[in-house]
């Protein structure tokens, strides 16, 4: 499990009892440099939904003729006293003619996707040894919990329209993605045909759903020789839809050199490829410009001949990293609207974009985040991570 130096180093800070005690301290030791010396390890641990122990051992470096003893107590940190460890005290002893000891620390359950947290075991007052390292230090970890509440506010719509049905949605109510109408796109793919950065995966880590969202999650890990990951799902060849009201509500990501998008492709694309399939951008978000969302349509014969038309929407003195906001596209034969909390962002018509139009013919979504490309650029020394996009819903309504 990887650690973060650094945030350890900050979250250590605050052990102001911790003092490193030198090798060869010890009152009982008498100037006797012949005593064994004691060491306690660190421990890193993925956090359980239930109580678990975390267990330090504590080593000697050689065989003594008498007991060892060692005072131990734990110590908070970024993980505190009670809610995240129970408090323990005592003293260990290793029998004579061995060399090893445990001390056992109880963590307590939460599947809370969180900052991972610190606390210690401190070593004093030794008998028969002296202290080399006197200091454990736990690492909890949370960053892979699948409990993530968000504060749900922002523009909503409706769940239903006059003289449309509801032809199908996915609420993301249950406890994990609904396999039947997603599939995960793994790998990198060269890039995506966009110099992409991340390693797409189908692992709870990038994509999971709690609390009646999706939230899709790209990391800075070193995964398969690439620095980032990420989850990019399609509902090719499980939900494909010709017209009709779509509504997807979702909350953004925010940084430089992240590119969250809502789209959709022709489910054509294995016979003619792109961008003759056409494409149907949605929502596309660049993560420096966190109150601009693009809306593009892309087409053409061939790679050589593509084309596109697309417009953006700006909200006014925010991002769209703060509230939920809805992207909807009104879909009829020949002509399309792309719109942003009900209000119109793009339209076009098949007699302005001309042929060949691909936009009368059967599309699949895909919803993913994507770190770096030609259009977002990498990230940079601002770019923070993790990056998550919500969506609470989508629906697909025709008539």
């Amino acid at each position: 499990m990887r650690r973060n130096l650094s945030n350890l180093l900050l979250a250590l800070s605050c052990l102001v009892c911790f003092t490193k005690c030198k090798k060869g301290s010890d009152d009982n030791s008498g100037g006797n440099n012949t005593l064994p010396q004691a060491s306690i390890n660190d421990i890193s641990q993925e956090r359980s939904r239930q109580n678990t122990t975390y267990r330090f051992e504590v080593s000697l470096n050689a065989s003594a003729s008498a007991d060892v003893n060692v005072h131990y107590a734990t110590v908070a940190s970024s993980a505190k006293e009670g809610t995240d460890f129970i408090a323990t005290s005592g003293t260990l002893t290793i029998p004579a003619g061995q060399m090893k000891g445990t001390i056992d620390v109880t963590v307590v359950g939460d599947s809370l996707r969180q900052a991972d947290q610190y606390f210690g075991v401190k070593l004093d007052q030794p008998k028969n040894c002296t202290l080399k390292d006197d200091q454990g230090f736990g690492t909890i970890v949370n960053e892979n919990g699948l409990y993530l509440p968000v504060d749900g506010a922002g523009y909503t719509t409706p769940v239903s329209y006059p003289g449309y049905t509801l032809a199908w949605s996915d609420e993301f109510d249950g406890n994990t993605v609904n396999e039947s109408n997603w599939t995960f796109e793994k790998g990198n793919n060269n890039g995506w045909g966009n110099n992409e950065l991340e390693n797409y995966t189908d692992r709870p880590q990038n994509a999971f759903v709690s609390k009646g969202n999706l939230i899709i999650e790209a990391r800075k890990e070193a995964l398969s020789n690439l620095n980032y990951t990420s989850a990019r799902m399609i509902t090719k060849q499980k939900r494909v839809f010709k017209f009709g009201r779509i509504d997807i509500r979702a909350k953004l990501p925010k940084t430089k050199g992240i590119w969250p998008a809502l789209w959709m492709l022709g489910n054509n694309i294995d016979q003619v490829n792109w961008p003759a399939c056409g494409e149907i951008d949605i929502m596309e978000l660049l993560g420096q410009e966190p109150s601009k969302a693009y809306q593009t349509v892309h087409y053409g014969a061939n790679y050589t001949v593509h084309e596109s038309k697309g417009s953006n929407y700006t909200l006014n003195g925010e991002g769209f990293d703060q509230k939920f906001h809805v992207f909807s596209l009104d879909w009829e034969q020949d002509k399309m609207r792309i719109l942003v909390d009900d209000q119109e962002a793009f339209s076009c018509t098949k007699s302005n974009l001309g042929e060949p139009y691909p936009f009368n013919n059967e599309f699949f979504f895909i919803f993913n985040i994507a770190v770096g490309g030609n259009w977002p650029g990498a990230p940079d020394g601002t770019t923070q991570f993790p990056q998550r996009m919500f969506v609470d819903y989508v629906r697909v309504f025709q008539k």
